[in-house]
């Protein structure tokens, strides 16, 4: 017989867990109330035959059934105490639970939250603000918007509900925003009209506008293609020429003309790109941070505004390689916007027409571990010839046709997203494939109830709830009081499935990593599995269901702690403290960076709703013919590559020497005096330790310092 617990397991019943609750209710009453072991064995007998015919039964009837047999055996006081006892089991489980919670944030004592996303200052008010709303969400969500099964799924590591602090909203996650639609035809901002920028530089504080509300309406990121202010730039131009000609007129010959312009489109393209640079790390969002935007930068020979195109890149990488000054003069990497390129024909470091534009990505990436990398070539493989951006959150949309049969990204958008603890499942599966394989498909039917429950909280949602995505260009154009439910079906939008620690996975099963034939083997048919699942699920539904490696990489940790609890130290996997994110290969294995890439390109094309890869470099800012030869190798052999460091290194300033522990015990940058963990990388020679960073928390005294090896 198996039992279904409330968190949606399917486990073996065991009546000894029947016989230990009973003792302990007739442990709480007088001996004339208390249940004999005659009692006891004919419920017992009850249970297996009611169950002797049924796949499962749930926890609940086992008890309701309980219950029943000590109330026609005049147990009254004992049924009651067993009674009562699951009643406060169920309202603790229903229990308030944010008081501590807010507290803790209050006193900044929270270093859960604190951790969770490095760009928010838990410390701001502003910020505490959005965080205590979200405390307040997650409680309610857990509460009274999930099913109690599915919620304790996600207590117990069986899966992740992500951003459970925004759920109670109708917001969704994460988009490309049509940024093309919003400033050709104009948008409206606060109830403001905006027409169509006439410069390149109002375009420019018009697009930071656009990306400040959208941001504010939704909780993930946001994506803009860059190409889009070419025309702008274009139209500087034209100005500025059209300006000398009506003045100087004849007065002037047309190289004279031509260099007074050049100066002035390039004085007007640096104070554009400033104005995107500052203005996004200035402005805060509704949510506390700064918007989470992504700059998409594409040199497409088909862009009639192509040389413009090229020009804007080139000044945001130049402006990326000089960084931004911080509150003490000092020159630092701003965390936004972050910048994904793409490599083509044109420019992979091959002889190509823009490969100085690329060489210039390649000093950004070396000085300031951006841009992140796209092959046009392997994209295009996959995604029936299209090159576009990842939206915000690196999850990537499925093609998609309009009426008219051509293919749209810009102003599409993801659902939601729910990820799977793999790791948990080896462990459970204790080697027995047999088993792993049930247990798989009975947790993807969790998550796919799960995914559902996020559909569901935006079906009826109106447009009038954000009128910057919904009715003025960032997603659609709808009416005020439409519904956006048609926006919602036929694969327009995306919804998520993720995963966690296909590699732990690996290693319980088959003793190997995927870096092993066998253990490869293995894991790409975990990875078609999870693949079989969406594409069943988007059958079923007509819902644009999709495989994506979560980028969370804070829930790396979470799943890792909480089977560290449950199953104690296992090697390799829970006693590192952290699981690898999605397909990664383990940075512990002795593997280099072109394998890697290579070996991780087979798993991104079975991870099309979303997939990065990263190799580290040692010293990364001595090492600029190595970042370019894994330019060329990206370009030929996997979608989406970025660039780590193994050396100490501070990403906001740049400085590539030893990172200090000062007086308060913390890891601080000597250059630019950096706290920020998550802005860092720390590697003591003493034990080669090269994995990822954590912070521990003693039981009698708090450890503030960022430690590698105890």
């Amino acid at each position: 017989m198996k039992i279904q617990k409330r968190d949606g397991r399917v486990v073996a019943y065991e009546e000894g867990k029947i016989v230990d609750a009973i003792h302990k209710a007739n442990n709480e009453v007088e001996a004339d109330d208390r249940a004999s072991d005659k009692l006891i064995r004919t419920i017992l007998d009850d249970v297996k035959k009611d169950g002797f015919d049924k796949e499962q039964v749930t926890v609940e009837h086992v008890q309701d059934m309980i219950e029943q047999h000590l109330v026609e055996s005049n147990k009254y006081n004992l049924a009651k105490k067993y009674i009562v006892y699951r009643y406060q089991r169920s309202l603790l489980r229903k229990s308030n639970t944010t008081d501590e919670s807010i507290l803790k944030l209050i006193r900044n004592e929270n270093k859960e939250l604190a951790e969770e996303n490095s760009n928010k200052n838990t410390r701001l008010a502003s910020t505490q603000r959005d965080y205590i709303a979200g405390e307040v969400s997650r409680d309610v969500t857990r509460r009274l918007l999930l099913p109690e099964h599915i919620a304790l799924a996600h207590d117990n590591g069986v899966l992740h509900f992500h951003d459970a602090d925004y759920f109670i909203q109708p917001i969704f996650n994460c988009c490309l925003i049509n940024i093309q639609d919003m400033l050709d035809n104009g948008t409206s901002i606060n109830g403001k009209m905006i027409e169509s920028p006439k410069s390149f530089q109002v375009a420019c504080t018009v697009t930071t506008q656009i990306i400040a509300a959208v941001a504010s309406n939704q909780y993930g990121g946001q994506s803009v293609n860059i190409r889009h202010l070419g025309k702008y730039l274009r139209k500087s131009h034209d100005k500025f020429m059209k300006q000398l000609d009506e003045e100087f007129g004849d007065t002037l010959t047309a190289e004279e003309k031509k260099k007074i312009v050049d100066l002035r489109v390039h004085d007007e393209l640096k104070s554009g790109v400033q104005t995107i640079q500052y203005q996004i790390n200035t402005l805060m969002t509704t949510n506390g941070q700064s918007p989470f935007v992504t700059l998409f930068l594409q040199i497409d020979d088909n862009d009639p505004y192509v040389e413009e195109t090229v020009q804007i890149i080139c000044e945001i990488l130049r402006q990326r390689i000089e960084g931004t000054k911080n509150e003490k003069g000092v020159y630092v990497t701003p965390a936004f916007p972050k910048l994904v390129y793409v490599i083509d024909e044109n420019n992979c470091l091959n002889g190509g027409k823009y490969d100085y534009v690329t060489e210039l990505a390649a000093e950004c990436s070396a000085k300031r571990m951006y841009p992140d990398y796209i092959s046009a070539k392997k994209m295009r493989e996959n995604y029936e010839g299209n090159v576009f951006s990842p939206m915000g959150c690196r999850s990537f949309l499925a093609p998609w046709k309009d009426e008219n049969g051509n293919y749209k990204f810009e102003g599409r958008f993801n659902q939601g997203v729910v990820s799977l603890n793999l790791p948990q499942i080896g462990i459970l599966a204790e080697g027995d494939e047999e088993k792993f394989w049930k247990i798989l498909d009975e947790r993807l039917e969790l998550c796919f109830e799960a995914l559902m429950c996020r559909h569901k909280a935006l079906l009826g949602i109106v447009s009038d709830v954000s009128p910057i995505h919904w009715q003025h260009g960032a997603i659609a154009r709808l009416k005020k009081g439409e519904k956006i439910d048609k926006l919602l079906y036929g694969g327009y939008s995306s919804i998520s499935l993720g995963y966690i620690g296909l590699y732990e996975t690996t290693y319980l099963m088959k003793g190997v990593s995927q870096t092993d034939e066998a253990g490869k083997e293995f894991a790409l048919r975990v990875m078609r599995r999870l693949n079989d699942a969406v594409n069943t699920w988007k059958k079923e539904t007509n819902i644009g269901f999709a495989l994506y490696g979560t980028p969370a990489e804070s829930l790396c940790y979470r799943f890792a702690r909480i089977d560290r609890e449950k199953f104690g130290d296992i090697k390799n996997v829970t006693d590192k403290g952290y699981y690898t994110n999605s397909y990664h290969v383990d940075v512990r294995e002795n593997i280099d960076a072109f394998r890697k890439f290579s070996l991780e390109s087979e798993f991104q094309k079975l991870s099309l709703g979303g997939a990065i890869s990263y190799v580290e470099i040692p010293n990364l800012t001595n090492n600029l013919d190595a970042v370019k030869e894994l330019i060329k190798y990206i370009y030929d052999n996997i979608t989406y590559g970025e660039f780590n460091t193994k050396s100490d290194y501070c990403h906001v300033c740049g400085y590539d020497g030893e990172i200090i522990v000062n007086e308060d015990n913390e890891w601080e940058c000597p250059q630019c005096h950096n706290k920020d963990h998550s802005k860092m990388n720390v590697t003591r020679r003493t034990c080669g330790y090269l994995g990822e960073n954590f912070w521990n928390s003693g039981k009698t005294k708090e450890i503030k310092a960022r430690v590698l090896h105890l």
